[in-house]
């Protein structure tokens, strides 16, 4: 089998007969170029995405963590008439799915006062044989998909990635990493994500590995799909990392079959990775990227593991991705050792940002690199450190304080779950820092106690000024912390 979801496994034959059945609905209900697929991460989605791709048009997908005014937002903004959904997903969204308006699936001259028209997958009749029609080719250049960005900060904006970007992202991938049909790939990612999409879906696919996916994240099915199916390849946010620690039948041996077990997303704190070592005898190697990079450009392999690393950029040649650290304050090229903004080329990057020209220019320096609003550095070897983010730099009395060095030396208290650190106002040093904290399950504690511990291991203007205990930290859908929530709580 290619595919083992949660509700039913699939052949590579299966996956393009069933694409070539829903490639008919959408191409009898709708002729806008976009189409939004809205499925739990499963067989299903690839079916959805090889349909739309098989009619030559761009594949949008959704989000369905948003709330609904911020799914509606992306709906407009990507001009789709049609959405592949199943009726799990409609029953999951509740009062949130009169966004999507469904309406009878017959095409109107007028889509934008029709609505979107909703094809159910349990509509579709998959019964007999598909229409002969034979996939369209596509360009390197042409728009294989429309994939907006969480909107951790304003509006969502859609990264407009082509069928090439795609393509070299998976070879530079396969090229940096050995992973083969021989393979696999347990996803748990929702493949709305860029993560999910490339790495999880296209990327295993694309190479016949086997692929296992479940559509909720539960550290204890996860544990039991990894004994039923022995997975060689793992991939997660830090927060599933952290939660699977607390599986409480989980041993060693269910994890002995993993090859490559890599955090992508947000950092992953020192701690998580110590301890699901201790505990697993596993090693979390780091990956890097973004949205706008397909979405991965550095990987650090189990071989050439450093503590804090993401790896070396991936692939090699005409091919691979190229990355330099420039600094902050003149842009200059900076040597091995030194911080300063992360910038990106090679074929993985974006074409733009769909119709946000002014934006699309900005993001791109004078030499055409990405700038990625990381910081970063290079060791004497090539391997990449990401050590914050440059809208989230906090300037305290004239020094540079990055937050997630404040957040590491927390998060490694032994109260203490999880950290986001933001800066206040202040008319002495400019910025100081501030502190929100979650605490471990039935942890007490002692803000003093942890300023201590905080005095011992940071220098002292970047000690946070105060600390605050939250029941939960907020987060976007994929688990990141909303520092913006934060500033607003001072």
């Amino acid at each position: 089998m290619a595919v083992v979801d949660d509700r039913r496994s699939y052949s590579g034959l299966e996956l393009v007969v069933g694409a070539l059945h829903v490639a008919r609905e959408i191409h009898r209900v709708s002729r806008a170029p976009h189409v939004g697929i809205m499925l739990p991460t499963s067989g299903a989605f690839p079916i959805a995405a090889l349909a739309v791709w098989m009619l030559g048009r761009t594949v949008v997908p959704l989000n369905y963590l948003l709330k609904p005014e911020e799914l509606e937002f992306v709906l407009n903004d990507c001009e789709t008439d049609c959405v592949v959904t199943a009726q799990a997903m409609l029953d999951f969204l509740g009062d949130g799915a009169r966004v999507l308006h469904p309406k009878a699936t017959t095409p109107t001259p007028d889509t934008g006062s029709g609505g979107v028209r909703v094809i159910r997958l349990e509509d579709v009749n998959f019964k007999g044989l598909p229409p002969l029609r034979w996939p369209r080719g596509a360009a390197d250049d042409d728009l294989g998909v429309l994939l907006y960005t969480s909107g951790t900060s304003g509006k969502p904006k859609g990264v407009m990635l082509t069928h090439g970007n795609i393509r070299s992202n998976v070879l530079q991938v396969l090229d940096h990493v050995a992973i083969s049909s021989k393979d696999v790939v347990l996803g748990v990612l929702p493949q709305f994500h860029s993560f999910g999409l490339t790495v999880l879906t296209i990327m295993p696919l694309s190479i016949g590995a086997k692929v296992v996916y479940t559509a909720k994240f539960a550290p204890g099915k996860l544990v039991k799909l990894m004994r039923e199916h022995r997975p060689s390849v793992f991939i997660a946010i830090p927060s599933m990392y952290n939660a699977m620690l607390h599986a409480k039948d989980a041993s060693r041996e269910d994890f002995a079959s993993l090859r490559y077990v890599v955090s992508g997303g947000e950092p992953l704190p020192a701690a998580v990775q110590e301890a699901f070592f201790d505990r697993f005898g596993v090693r979390i190697n780091e990956g890097y990227g973004l949205t706008e990079t397909s979405p991965v450009t550095n990987w650090c392999r189990p071989e050439e593991y450093r503590r804090g690393s993401v790896g070396k950029p991936l692939g090699s040649g005409p091919i691979g991705v190229r990355e330099r650290i420039v600094s902050i304050e003149t842009g200059q090229d900076l040597p091995p050792g030194q911080e300063g903004e992360v910038r990106i080329s090679g074929p993985q990057v974006m074409k733009g940002y769909f119709k946000r020209e002014e934006e699309s220019r900005a993001i791109f320096d004078d030499r055409g690199w990405l700038r990625t609003g990381d910081i970063g550095r290079f060791d004497a070897d090539g391997h990449l450190f990401i050590t914050g983010r440059l809208k989230e730099m906090l300037i305290v009395g004239g020094e540079n304080v990055f937050p997630r060095e404040i957040e590491e030396v927390l998060n490694a208290h032994p109260s203490i779950k999880e950290s986001g650190v933001v800066g206040r106002k202040d008319p002495m040093r400019g910025e100081i820092p501030v502190a929100f904290v979650e605490l471990k399950e039935g942890a007490a504690f002692d803000e003093k106690a942890v300023l201590k511990w905080c005095r011992e291991r940071l220098a002292g203007y970047k000690v946070p000024d105060e600390i605050r205990v939250l029941e939960a930290l907020p987060r976007n859908p994929t688990g990141k912390v909303l520092r913006r929530e934060l500033k607003a709580l001072l």
